[in-house]
């Protein structure tokens, strides 16, 4: 599904490298949460991946139909922006030219959202809103799922509901997941691979073995990496 080799990523194109020498591969129906320190390069694997940006040096590819995007930010969380949820699924649907507006009540239905589409986006609470954008990304039935960091601003209880969603589609559909993450918590419970990020290079090993390799001198698992 995806593969890096020889990966070196820098934003003024020389060292020091953000990402250095990464090689990963990701095979279909994993859920990988990338995990790391802040300024780790989660995120401009991410980009990466997306290809938003271009690698300085070395490869990565991903071998998708369709990639769905969840960002972080929601750009409605705006009280006063004048969108509705149905508007929001609709402008989307177009913009993949999908003929069938049907898809708009699945995707809403899907993730327990059917009685939100006349609802504002601005006055969602941080959980509706994710799975919104969860309904908006799994339009056009892609395999691969990016998210980045879907907890934020969610609360706990719409966090279960949000992890447990995501990990039913990976289980169920087959759709290969990759989330940055710093809720580690939900990282080790619920991805097949975690892949930790320091100081630009990645290590990819089971949630057991990341339990036992870098939290056995923290105590417990916390949100701070």
């Amino acid at each position: 599904m995806i593969k890096a080799e020889d990966l070196y990523f820098s934003y003024t194109g020389s060292p020091p490298y953000v990402l250095d020498n990464i090689n990963l591969e990701i095979r279909d129906g994993e859920y990988v949460s990338v995990v790391g320190e802040n300024g780790s390069g989660k995120s401009t694997l991410m980009r990466l991946i997306l290809k938003f940006i271009k690698p300085t040096s070395g490869s990565i590819v991903s071998r998708t139909k369709r990639i769905g995007y969840v960002p972080q930010k929601n750009d409605f969380s705006n009280s006063n922006f004048p969108i509705t949820v149905y508007e929001t699924l609709n402008s989307y649907r177009r913009l993949l030219k999908i003929k069938n507006k049907s898809v708009i009540a699945e995707n809403l239905e899907q993730v327990g959202m059917s009685g939100f589409a006349r609802a504002l986006m601005g006055t969602l609470s941080g959980g509706q809103s994710q799975k919104i954008l969860i309904a908006r990304a799994l339009m056009g039935n892609p395999d691969l799922l990016i998210l980045d960091e879907p907890s934020t601003g969610v609360d706990i209880n719409s966090q279960q509901e949000v992890y447990g969603f995501l990990k039913k589609i990976n289980q169920e559909n087959g759709i290969t997941i990759v989330s940055v993450e710093h809720n580690l918590d939900a990282a080790i419970s619920n991805s097949t691979l975690i892949y930790h990020l320091k100081d630009g290079q990645g290590h990819l090993c089971t949630p057991g073995k990341y339990a036992e390799e870098f939290l056995k001198n923290k105590g417990k698992v916390d949100d701070n990496a």
